[in-house]
C-alpha cells in the first residue's frame, strides 16, 4: 500500500539500498511492501532468510524513541510472543541515520525479522472469515495482547526508555500525540466547535479515570488489522511505531475500533474480551470504559489525518471519522434504552 504519491519509487529503492549498506546487504534489490509513515521493504539476510527494512518517516521518532521500541520488541519476542526482532547492523547499532539527500530529509533505518503470516484483514474491506474463525482469531489476539501486557509489566525499561505516551494529555491535551483533533485543517466551523466541546467534556471524564486506577502500562496501540498477522494456530504482532505508555482500554479499543461495522462485531468483541481474561485479569468496570475508549480513539485518528492532508482520500477519511466520532459521542452521552 502506497499513500505517498510525492516521491519516485526509484528513489526510495535507492535510499533503501543505501541503508542496507550499514548490514553490509546492499548488493540486492529491496522489494517494496508499503511506503504510509514507513517506507517498508522486503529484503534478503546474507543466508537468503527474508526480512524487513523499516525507513522511518523522518521527525516521527527520534534515534533514542526508535531504539527503544526495538529493546521492547526484543523483550516481548523473549518473553515468548510472536513478534519481529531487531537484527543488528554491522556495527551492532539497532537503529541508523541515514542523510539528508536531494529526496529525502534525513530519517532512520532498521531491520527487523520476517513473519510468516497473513494480515488478518485491510481496513475498510469487510472480514471475509467464518463466525467460527473469527472467534478463534480474535479469541488469540486478546490472549496475545494479556501476554503482550504481562510481558511489559515484568520487564524492566532502561533508564533512558522513550516512548510517546497516550495518557490525558497525549490524548486531549494540547498537543496530543497524533495531533490538535479539534482544529486540524479541512474541519467546518461547526465541526471544530462541536469536536472542541467534546474534547473539554471527555477530558474530566478522562481525568477522573486517570485516578481510579484503570490499568495502565507498556501497549501496543496500533493493533489494527494490518498489524495482526494470522498462522495456522496464532497469531504475530507487528508494526510497533506508535507504541508507548497507556491504559490497557485504549489498547483493547483500538484493536475493536476499525471492526464496529462488521456483521459480528458482537462475536469479534466478545472473543477478544473472552481471550484476554484467559491470560490477565479484565475486571467488568473496566471494560465499562471500552465506550470511552472507542470514541477517544476514533478522535485520534481526526487528528492523524488532519495532519496528514496530503494522504490520497484524506477529505473523505476526515468526514468519515468526523462522523464516526460524533457517532460514539452521541452514544456515549445519549446511551440507548433498553
Amino acid at each position: 500500500m502506497i499513500d505517498r504519491p510525492d516521491v519516485p519509487v526509484p528513489a526510495l529503492l535507492a535510499r533503501a539500498r543505501e541503508a542496507l549498506m550499514h548490514w553490509s546487504l546492499a548488493d540486492q534489490m529491496p522489494e517494496l511492501l508499503k511506503f504510509r509513515e514507513n517506507a517498508v521493504f522486503r529484503i534478503c539476510l546474507a543466508g537468503g532468510e527474508p526480512a524487513v527494512l523499516r525507513l522511518h518517516r523522518p521527525g516521527y521518532h527520534d534515534m533514542r524513541a526508535l531504539a527503544s521500541e526495538l529493546e521492547w520488541m526484543a523483550a516481548v519476542r523473549a518473553g515468548g510472543l510472536r513478534v519481529p526482532a531487531p537484527i543488528p547492523a554491522a556495527d551492532g547499532r539497532n537503529v541508523v541515520a541515514l542523510p539528508a539527500t536531494a529526496f529525502f530529509a534525513g530519517q532512520h533505518a532498521d531491520v527487523v525479522t520476517w513473519m510468516n503470516g497473513k494480515e488478518l484483514g485491510r481496513s475498510g474491506v469487510p472480514l471475509g472469515h467464518a463466525p467460527d474463525r473469527l472467534e478463534r482469531i480474535f479469541g488469540r489476539l486478546g490472549e496475545a495482547m494479556a501476554e503482550l501486557h504481562n510481558i511489559s509489566d515484568r520487564w524492566v525499561a532502561p533508564c533512558d526508555f522513550n516512548r510517546p505516551t497516550w495518557d490525558l494529555g497525549g490524548l486531549l491535551g494540547e498537543q496530543p500525540v497524533w495531533g490538535r483533533f479539534w482544529d486540524c485543517p479541512g474541519l467546518t466551523r461547526d465541526q471544530t466547535t462541536r469536536l472542541s466541546a467534546l474534547r473539554h467534556r471527555l477530558a474530566e471524564r478522562l481525568a477522573a479515570v486517570a485516578h481510579s486506577g484503570l490499568d495502565y502500562g507498556l501497549i501496543h496501540a496500533d493493533l489494527v488489522r494490518e498489524n495482526v498477522l494470522v498462522g495456522p494456530d496464532h497469531v504475530e504482532l507487528i508494526d510497533f511505531d506508535d507504541a508507548g505508555y497507556g491504559w490497557r482500554m485504549f489498547d483493547i479499543a483500538t484493536a475493536l475500533l476499525r471492526n464496529r461495522g462488521e456483521a459480528n462485531f458482537a462475536l469479534i468483541q466478545s472473543a477478544l474480551l473472552a481471550g484476554y481474561r484467559r491470560k490477565r485479569p479484565l475486571a467488568d468496570k473496566d471494560v465499562e470504559m471500552l465506550p470511552l475508549f472507542l470514541l477517544i480513539r476514533s478522535l485520534t485518528y481526526i487528528g492523524w489525518i488532519g495532519a496528514r492532508p496530503g494522504t490520497p482520500d484524506s477529505h473523505e477519511r476526515l468526514t468519515r471519522y468526523v462522523a464516526e466520532a460524533l457517532e460514539l459521542a452521541g452514544m456515549l452521552e445519549s446511551p440507548a434504552v433498553s
